[in-house]
């Protein structure tokens, strides 16, 4: 393969769903994601940060839990204290992941409304 040909960018990600008006609301609502559109009654669409996040009721093939969806944030502290307080469930406190020479990884992690687990980041520059 030569490396015109080598993958580096993600532009969209597939997350399945169980009620699409549900997640949608979840995505746009709570969580804040700008919606993009609808794609009839079983896909919805979001853009998270330049990656296009669609939201569908799964084929019977792949009809499986989710991947864990890393949102980048700057105050990881504010960030879970804000979507608790719209109702988001966390599956504990933030906590230290791992000490990098320049930062340390910061994670909390958390449900969307279909039972999907998604995560907060944040690399926290160290003194």
């Amino acid at each position: 393969m030569t490396d015109t040909m080598a993958l580096s960018q993600i532009g969209q990600i597939a997350v399945t769903v169980k009620d699409v008006p549900r997640a949608r609301a979840f995505y746009r609502d709570t969580l804040g994601l700008k919606f993009l559109f609808d794609g009839g009654e079983r896909l919805t669409f979001f853009d998270a940060g330049g990656v296009r996040l669609m939201l569908s009721i799964p084929e019977p093939e792949h009809d499986h839990p989710s991947s864990i969806l890393y949102f980048k944030v700057t105050d990881i502290g504010r960030h879970v204290d804000a979507l608790k307080s719209r109702g988001v469930t966390f599956v504990g406190e933030p906590h230290i992941i791992a000490r990098m020479p320049t930062y340390d990884l910061w994670m909390a992690f958390f449900t969307d409304s279909e039972g999907n687990t998604l995560a907060l980041y944040e690399e926290a520059q160290t003194k």
